[in-house]
């Protein structure tokens, strides 16, 4: 997958509705870090950061998966949500 496709995936996220579900929230997100930074670098938050937490666990889900493969992955979840959305990818 090249870098631009990933890029252009990246924006049209932006233009999903809001009402995506936190699960497709966090998926994207840690695919997303796992594309651009790679794997988890920080150290997980505290319990009192339930949101940090969550993301942060998304991230360490991928954390197997190659810069490449989670770009793949990232456009492939993007595609998905804008087909149910009734968007064009």
């Amino acid at each position: 997958m090249g870098l631009k496709k990933f890029e252009e995936h990246a924006e049209k996220v932006k233009t999903l509705p809001a009402a995506l579900s936190n699960e497709d929230m966090l998926i994207l997100y840690g695919l997303y870090k796992q594309a651009t930074v790679g794997p988890v670098n920080t150290s997980r938050p505290g319990m009192l950061d339930l949101k940090g937490k969550a993301k942060w666990d998304a991230w360490k889900a991928v954390e197997g998966k190659s810069k490449d493969e989670a770009m793949g992955d990232y456009i492939t979840k993007v595609k998905q949500l804008l087909e149910a959305a009734g968007m064009s990818s």
